[in-house]
């Protein structure tokens, strides 16, 4: 068609297309997709009720720590036993100059793993950050500092009331409290003695033996370790296990760099060293910890 215009005529043949196109009918998208008639995604009740005896279609992921697993995971690992739960509380808080703050939860992570392991019927249901650190009001302690994210001590209790009926509720046979840090002790133990006296088809015990800084302290002391305060809230323990984890939780190039790499006085070089000694002092941790529960639980059984 366009050969046979005359070149005067290209305006003309433009308004031609214009015009045509006008008058071409003009489909919405509701005229042009099907109806839809299949089943409405968040209507369909098998979405959030599926039948609690359906079969795992894949081979489970080999981990302990039940943020890790899917739900069917966790059915099948408590029905070969794994009917202990482990609860940890951490922290997140001002930690010195060099650690995250995520400091008490990366060390949960690091020993709870060791501990739900050794003891073999166990799976760690979560590591609670939120713990008490201070007043709010007025403020008062660490959540003075950026960073730190406390939460009241009965908000702490209440938080881990409704953790723990979650898992007796699932059928949990024993639920075991940890803590990281000094201000959830506290908290921890009242929660057990409350729940022990409630529940009937499982236990609840909080395991002091877990927690206590002067412990890793004479033991370090007795692998000729000494440490003189630098004023900071930072330990040689922490240091090294989070290291474990990753050096750069305490931000150890950076601290070569600068001439600082060492905690309270003892140098953390060379790192092999302090991995290996790290590592010894989890298992140290370890040990005494999966001792106290196996004793506590067969305690209760008698």
């Amino acid at each position: 068609m366009i050969q046979l215009l005359k070149k005067n005529d290209i305006l003309s043949f433009m308004t031609f297309l214009l015009l045509l196109c006008w008058a071409m009918p003009i489909h919405s998208p509701a005229q042009v997709m099907p109806h839809y008639t299949g089943i409405r995604l968040l209507e369909d009740p098998a979405r959030v009720n599926p039948d609690p005896d359906k079969l795992r279609p894949i081979d489970a992921h080999k981990t302990v720590f039940m943020n890790e697993m899917t739900w069917l995971e966790i059915r099948d690992a408590m029905e070969e036993g794994k009917t202990t739960a482990i609860v940890m509380t951490g922290g997140l808080e001002m930690s010195g100059p060099y650690a995250v703050t995520d400091k008490h939860n990366i060390i949960c992570h690091v020993v709870g793993e060791r501990i739900a392991r050794s003891l073999g019927n166990a799976l760690i249901a979560t590591i609670v950050p939120y713990v008490p650190q201070g007043s709010l009001d007025p403020p008062g302690g660490y959540v003075r500092y950026p960073g730190t994210l406390g939460v009241n001590e009965s908000t702490f209790r209440a938080l881990l009331t409704d953790i723990a009926n979650n898992l007796r509720i699932q059928g949990f046979e024993h639920v075991l409290l940890l803590g990281d840090s000094g201000g959830n002790q506290t908290g921890m133990q009242y929660v057990a003695e409350q729940l022990a006296r409630e529940w009937k088809s499982a236990t609840i015990h909080y395991i002091p033996e877990y927690f206590g800084y002067e412990k890793w302290i004479r033991w370090a002391e007795k692998h000729g370790i000494t440490e003189t305060s630098e004023g900071i809230h930072d330990l040689f323990r922490d240091t090294a296990v989070l290291m474990l984890a990753d050096p750069e939780y305490v931000r150890v190039s950076a601290r070569i760099e600068k001439g600082l790499f060492t905690i309270n006085g003892v140098p953390l070089w060379p790192i092999e060293e302090t991995l290996k000694t790290a590592n010894e002092l989890v298992n140290y941790q370890v040990s005494l910890t999966v001792k106290a529960i196996q004793h506590t639980l067969r305690s209760n059984q008698n």
